[in-house]
């Protein structure tokens, strides 16, 4: 997802938005990460039977747009404790060293500076992903992307929803393979406010 994590550190990273509804050409526009609608889903396969599902989050994030060059930063933060697959147990397994280690790296990142359109809708982002503290490039895909302006808050929200694969063992997660999954499947679902009027 690539700046250095720590560059992000404390500042709530967001995902999704090309945001690039509203705005004069040339303004910057920012957008804060509404953590009540923003969430990672994972799925990976379990003994070649069925599909073990979980999420994290909420995600915490920011965008900054340039809506004239087509150019601007997102970031997603995401606490690796967080990890919900519905069993207790489970959960507990999955943040242990050999997984998400999540005592010695409590936070993942999710960084891009290329952003993608076709016209004016937001295609992709390519970025870096930090996990365990390992960094590989990862595109997110866009599955579907919009803006409306709220009734209630008078403020514009962007959000859709982002996928993308990655392989665990990239990040130094071995145990169980080959009998649960290598591939693991990110659905990424995101809205954010614009913070700028």
């Amino acid at each position: 997802m690539w700046l250095s994590p720590r560059f992000w550190c404390g500042a709530a990273l967001t995902l999704a938005t090309a945001f690039v509804a509203g705005g004069a050409a040339g303004e910057p526009l920012h957008y804060t990460l509404d953590s009540a609608h923003s969430w990672v889903q994972f799925e990976l396969l379990h003994f070649g039977t069925s599909t073990i599902r979980g999420r994290l989050g909420p995600a915490k994030g920011y965008v900054e747009l340039d809506r004239a060059s087509g150019q601007g930063s997102v970031g997603i933060e995401i606490a690796t404790g967080s990890v919900d697959t519905g069993i207790k147990p489970f959960d507990a397994r999955i943040r242990r060293p050999d997984l998400l280690d999540t005592d010695a790296n409590p936070t993942a990142w999710f960084i891009s500076r290329q952003l993608q359109f076709d016209g004016e809708r937001l295609v992709s982002l390519r970025g870096e992903l930090t996990l365990r503290g390992t960094s590989q490039p990862l595109t997110l895909t866009a599955t579907r992307f919009a803006c409306h302006d709220d009734a209630i808050t008078r403020r514009q929200i962007c959000g859709g929803d982002f996928e993308a694969e990655i392989k665990r063992s990239d990040f130094g997660m071995h145990f169980g393979l080959p009998l649960v999954g290598d591939a693991v499947r990110l659905r990424v679902q995101v809205e954010g406010v614009r913070a700028d009027r």
